[in-house]
């Protein structure tokens, strides 16, 4: 973000509204409301069957009947969370010229958005270290791969191959036991390093013990959507076996996304009687917003509901002139997620 004190020469700007289109030559500075979107953040779990490729010698080699019989891959809908977004309402600028008799010390961030008045250079410092903190990537932990033991690369048949990885799986669990009874010559030093040892003893007979009885695996999955409060309903589908899928999948169940607005309104001025001459008003606007009640509703219940302000469902409120008269002129914050005042002070 920076503080903009120059003066933006204009050739044509076309804009929705009439008042805030800039004339050739005019110095102004022009910024826009800002626009809310619902952001959902759906988390899934993925399980995997695997089915071993010596499941067949199973129960005759290890005495397991109860491995993996089948590849399968199940998808299980576990939470939803709702948040926001934040873009630029293009149908909603606020023009601010230079002949109005005040300096022009607003501040408008890389989206037009503006963020407030005569604000402190450093005052978005805190607010991008934690956007960065947020944007770094996640560490991945490191994959163990065994190979397979010579014995079994050299064997013949699968048969063969099954009673070598069998062979060596019995041995790994006798090391094991010599090694827990204290019968080996060179035994670890410690208890740490004795852990090192029979956890990596026991990553070796669960990747091996793998082949016959199959792999189960679980990871979680997230898909994000937008929602324009404006259109006030959103279906999606998800099914046991797709995950999310479209409308035609017969066995999807339905995600009903639901935004009941609240719209701000203008409070009453009277019975239509002539209004009394008011204060002068400046051209510095921020937004009053409104709201919003998001439903997430999943398999006959409710999933996540959150009450959002809604920016565009707001009014523009105009500041007084007389906020900006005097030796020392206001520090003014504004929320750039809903244009609404965070503070004024001097």
């Amino acid at each position: 973000m920076k503080k903009i004190f120059l003066l933006l020469i204009a050739t044509t700007m076309f804009c929705a509204s009439r008042a805030q289109i800039v004339e050739k030559d005019e110095a102004a500075l022009v910024y826009y409301a800002p626009k809310t979107l619902v952001s959902i953040d759906f988390s899934y779990k993925v399980e995997t069957h695997e089915v071993g490729m010596f499941a067949e010698f199973a129960e005759a080699m290890l005495g397991v009947d109860d491995g993996v019989t089948d590849h399968q891959t199940i998808f299980r809908l576990t939470n939803a969370h709702i948040g926001t977004r934040t873009v630029t309402d293009f149908s909603r600028p606020h023009k601010v010229d230079a002949e109005q008799g005040m300096p022009l010390l607003l501040s408008i961030d890389e989206k037009g958005l503006l963020t407030g008045y005569n604000l402190p250079a450093d005052v978005d410092k805190a607010k991008k270290k934690a956007q960065d903190r947020k944007e770094a990537k996640p560490k991945t932990l490191p994959v163990h791969v065994y190979p397979f033991p010579e014995e079994v690369m050299e064997a013949a048949t699968p048969l063969a191959q099954a009673h070598a990885v069998a062979k060596q799986i019995f041995h790994l669990r006798e090391t094991k036991m010599y090694l827990l009874s204290g019968e080996v010559e060179h035994a670890p030093a410690d208890g740490a390093a004795m852990k090192l040892v029979l956890d990596e003893l026991d990553c070796q007979e669960q990747s091996l013990t793998e082949l016959f009885v199959g792999k189960k695996s679980e990871r979680i999955e997230h898909k994000q959507v937008l929602l324009d409060p404006e259109q006030e309903e959103m279906l999606l589908f998800f099914s046991s076996e797709n995950g999310f899928t479209d409308a035609e999948n017969i066995d999807a169940d339905t995600i009903r996304v639901s935004v009941a607005l609240q719209r701000q309104e203008l409070k009453s001025s009277g019975d239509g009687k002539k209004k009394k001459k008011g204060a002068e008003l400046s051209q510095i606007v921020y937004n009053l917003p409104g709201s919003g009640d998001v439903k997430i509703e999943f398999d006959g219940h409710v999933m996540a509901e959150r009450k959002i302000p809604v920016a565009q469902a707001g009014i523009d409120v105009p500041l007084p002139m007389s906020l900006f008269t005097g030796a020392e002129l206001p520090v003014i914050r504004i929320n750039e997620k809903t244009g609404n005042i965070e503070s004024i002070s001097k």
